[in-house]
C-alpha cells in the first residue's frame, strides 16, 4: 500500500506545483490587460483572476492534490509523504521557467536535482507507516493547532520584523499537525461517520488546514515570499516527520536509517534553496498580489 501512498504524493506534488503556475498565469492576464489603469489591485481585478480559465483549472488541481495529500499521509510515513508533497516548489519553478518566463541559476538547478535524487533515496529507505493511536493525541492535535493559530496571530500584529518568517513557519507546522490528524483520524476504515465527525483529530484537521492558508497567505502578503516559502517547507516536513518518528511508530528500512536521515535533510534544504529562487517568487508572489 506504501508504492499506492507515495504516487498519490507524486500526484499532489504535480498538482501543487502546477496549480501555482497556473493561477500565476491567470494573475498575468488580467495584469496585462489592465495595464496602466491601476498599479494596485482591486477587488475587481482579483475576481477577475479568480474567473480565469487558468485560475479555475489552478483551483481544481489544488482539490486534486489535497486529495492525494491525504491518501499519502495515510498510506506512507509521513517523513517521505510530507517531503514529496513540499517538492511541489520543483514543479512550480520548472514550469515557471516555460510559462512564466522565470530564470533559475546553476544553484537553483542544482537544489533541482538534489532533491529529486533524495526524494528516491528516502523513497528505497522507507519502511512502513505506523498505526499506533494515542487517544490523547486527537485531543492534543486539536488544541495544538488552535493554541498555536492564535499565538501566530498574536505575533504577527505585535512583531516589527520577520512577519513572514513566523507566519510562514507557523503555517508550515499547522499543516504538519494536518497530516498527523489525518493519519491517525478515525471513521475512514472502514467509513464510520459517528466515529468520524466525534474524533477531535477531525476538527484538527479543518482548524489546521484553514489555519496553515491563512498564515501562508499572511506570509505571502508582506512581500517576502521566499521567506515565507521557505519556512513553510521546514514546519510542513519535520515536524509531521519527527512525530511521525517518535509517535506513530513510522520506520525506515533495515540499515537505512541514517542514509534516510541525510536524504531527508538534503532535500529539505533543496526545497528551501528552490523556494528561495526568483521562479517561486514570479508564481506565488504574483498569484497573491492580484
Amino acid at each position: 500500500m506504501m508504492a499506492v501512498g507515495v504516487v498519490a504524493a507524486i500526484i499532489a506534488a504535480l498538482a501543487y506545483g502546477t496549480a501555482s503556475v497556473l493561477q500565476a498565469r491567470g494573475a498575468h492576464e488580467v495584469t496585462e490587460e489592465s495595464a496602466g489603469a491601476s498599479a494596485a489591485p482591486t477587488l475587481r481585478s482579483t475576481i477577475a483572476a479568480m474567473l480565469t480559465a487558468s485560475f479555475l483549472v489552478g483551483i481544481s488541481l489544488d482539490v486534486l492534490g489535497f486529495a492525494g495529500n491525504l491518501v499519502a499521509d495515510r498510506l506512507t510515513p509521513l517523513f517521505l509523504a510530507q517531503t514529496i508533497v513540499s517538492a511541489n516548489l520543483v514543479v512550480t519553478a520548472v514550469l515557471a521557467t516555460f510559462v512564466l518566463d522565470a530564470r533559475l541559476n546553476r544553484r537553483e538547478w542544482t537544489a533541482v536535482v538534489v532533491v529529486v535524487v533524495a526524494l528516491v533515496v528516502m523513497g528505497l529507505g522507507a519502511g512502513h507507516e505506523g498505526h499506533r493511536d494515542h487517544d490523547w493525541l486527537h485531543w492534543a492535535l486539536l488544541v495544538g493547532g488552535i493554541v498555536l493559530l492564535l499565538l501566530a496571530m498574536a505575533l504577527i500584529h505585535m512583531l516589527p520584523t520577520g512577519v513572514a518568517v513566523v507566519a510562514g513557519l507557523s503555517g508550515g507546522i499547522l499543516f504538519g499537525l494536518m497530516a498527523v490528524a489525518i493519519r491517525i483520524l478515525r471513521g475512514i476504515e472502514p467509513f464510520d461517520l459517528v466515529a468520524l465527525l466525534t474524533d477531535p483529530a477531525a476538527y484538527a484537521v479543518v482548524i489546521c488546514g484553514i489555519g496553515g492558508f491563512y498564515l501562508f497567505t499572511v506570509a505571502l502578503q508582506t512581500g517576502a515570499v521566499s521567506a515565507a516559502s521557505a519556512a513553510i517547507v521546514v514546519g510542513e516536513t519535520v515536524v509531521p516527520g519527527a512525530l511521525g518518528i517518535a509517535l506513530l511508530g513510522d520506520t525506515t528500512r533495515p540499515g537505512w536509517g541514517a542514509v534516510t536521515v541525510i536524504a531527508f535533510v538534503a532535500a529539505v534544504a533543496g526545497a528551501v534553496t528552490i523556494a528561495m529562487s526568483s521562479a517561486v517568487r514570479a508564481s506565488e508572489g504574483v498569484s497573491e498580489g492580484t
